[in-house]
């Protein structure tokens, strides 16, 4: 993922969280947010320790930017998009983390066309 395509700083976060609209599903919340300013989407991936040791926290953020790589032409630009991981994710493969995330993105109308996965 290119660094502009990337939330890092704290600050970036707290806003969509109090500014944004969100919307969940068992495994994904998705906090997203309008920015004119921008000429393309950026991400914010945010996985607890409750979920599992470092391995299991990387290897779930590694699974959602490749999922976003893959839908990245069909993500609407100007958006800032945070992703925070459930519990259930520990136990998903790259596929079910995917057709995840394409629910919670596609229900929050920031898909530009009907995916099937």
């Amino acid at each position: 993922m290119k660094k502009a395509y990337r939330i890092k700083k704290n600050e970036d976060f707290q806003k969509v969280f109090r500014r944004g609209q969100s919307f969940a599903n068992r495994q994904l919340v998705l906090y997203y947010m309008k920015k004119e300013e921008q000429s393309h989407f950026r991400i914010g991936l945010s996985v607890s320790k409750k979920i599992g040791h470092a391995v299991m926290r990387n290897q779930i953020k590694r699974y959602l930017r490749q999922a976003f790589h893959e839908l990245e032409a069909d993500i609407q630009p100007n958006y800032d998009l945070v992703i925070i991981a459930r519990k259930p994710t520990n136990q998903m493969e790259f596929h079910e983390i995917k057709k995840s995330l394409t629910h919670v993105l596609s229900r929050s109308k920031l898909l530009n066309k009907k995916i099937r996965t």
